[in-house]
């Protein structure tokens, strides 16, 4: 609902391109400070307070927006703490899944609950649209608020208290393993860091050159930007379900390579369009590519977590995500401003294709085939 209104909610302060970029990004800053204290903070608190505090934060620190004394400098403030609140929720959910599917079928189910989280932004930014048409932008952030409360509830209710098995080892021991794990795999860990830096900086950036680009050069309405988006996201979530089967099947790779590479397409195709329509079709050609990745970042940092230290080690892992998330629209936004969003376009399309570049030439395939031999059956009582 978000991706809509924050761009649009930033603009009508009179800011510069560069400062509705830092709105863009202030949620993804307040994650990204969260993350590693995030990741280690799982194994003492639990799952479940960590859904449960990241949800609430979440809720509050966008309700509040809603007040009209809220100026631009405490909207900054105020998505900084609603970052904070997802780092929680999103680490623990992402290390529940980790250790609790099987390595053959996680790229499906990674991909699966990516899907499910693109099913989100379906209506979203369409429904922000509307919402900043009919009765302004602060009530577009009351009602994403009351859907942060849903969730809060929802993991109140449904979430065990002891979900997965998160205290096997200490914090030193886990610390350790984290530091053992990245020393004899630097090589390989340094390039899936950049790869996982460059598609998330398209990915972010996206959300923010595709708003600007249609409110500021196509002169196009809120409600059409909305539409926009929500199409774009058709497509991610409908790419989600092959996406999965293909990471599983042939590799994280053969998912992840001709995702960013599409996604760089559509990009550099956006200075190209003149309407709604053609605007449209780039950003659905770049939301089929975006869905064909859908968790691959979250796989692939799943295949390299080490066991007994996963919260911890998805915690580094998500900072590294998190930096281009941060960085993405802020790349979008200083090159608007130095140079035009057309500029910005293709920029942010070169790093699309250096994500797959990469991808194809320095991150090492980390799918793991099950294990053929049927287990042995259990022998019988009294033989």
């Amino acid at each position: 609902m978000l991706v809509t209104t924050i761009p649009l909610f930033a603009a009508d302060f009179g800011v510069t391109s560069t400062l509705i970029a830092v709105a863009v990004s202030a949620a993804g800053l307040g994650t990204l400070f969260m993350d590693i204290p995030a990741g280690a903070f799982l194994h003492r608190i639990g799952l479940r307070r960590a859904m449960l505090t990241g949800s609430g934060m979440v809720a509050v620190s966008t309700c509040l927006i809603a007040l009209p004394i809220v100026g631009f400098e405490a909207t900054i403030a105020l998505r900084v703490i609603a970052g904070i609140g997802t780092a929680l929720w999103g680490i623990s959910r992402h290390a529940y899944i980790a250790e609790s599917i099987p390595v053959s079928e996680r790229g499906q189910a990674l991909s699966m609950f990516g899907g499910l989280q693109r099913l989100g932004t379906l209506g979203g930014p369409a429904v922000g649209g509307i919402l900043i048409e009919l009765a302004g932008a602060r009530v577009s952030f009351l009602a994403s608020g009351l859907m942060a409360a849903v969730a809060f509830g929802v993991a109140l209710a449904l979430i065990p208290e002891n979900s997965a098995g998160i205290r096997r080892l200490s914090t030193r021991h886990r610390w350790l393993t984290v530091r053992r794990t990245v020393v004899d795999n630097r090589r390989d860990l340094a390039a899936a860091a950049a790869a996982q830096t460059f598609a998330q900086m398209i990915r972010a950036g996206r959300m923010l050159i595709i708003p600007l680009y249609g409110y500021t050069y196509l002169d196009l309405s809120s409600g059409q930007v909305g539409a926009i988006l929500t199409v774009a996201s058709i497509f991610d979530v409908v790419m989600s379900i092959p996406a999965g089967l293909t990471m599983d099947r042939f590799g994280r790779k053969a998912s992840m390579v001709p995702s960013f590479a599409i996604m760089g397409v559509g990009v550099a195709l956006i200075p190209l369009t003149d309407s709604f329509w053609s605007l449209l079709a780039a950003s659905a050609l770049i939301g089929f590519g975006n869905g064909f990745g859908a968790g691959s970042m979250m796989t692939l940092g799943a295949d390299l977590a080490p066991k007994g230290a996963t919260g911890e080690f998805l915690g580094l892992w998500r900072v590294i995500g998190d930096i281009g998330m941060v960085t993405g629209p802020l790349l979008v936004g200083v090159l608007a401003d130095v140079l035009d969003l057309e500029g910005s376009a293709y920029a942010l399309s070169a790093v699309g294709f250096g994500a797959a570049l990469i991808i194809v030439f320095l991150v090492r395939e980390t799918r793991v085939l099950p294990d053929p031999t049927p287990p042995e059956p259990a022998p019988r009582v009294g033989a």
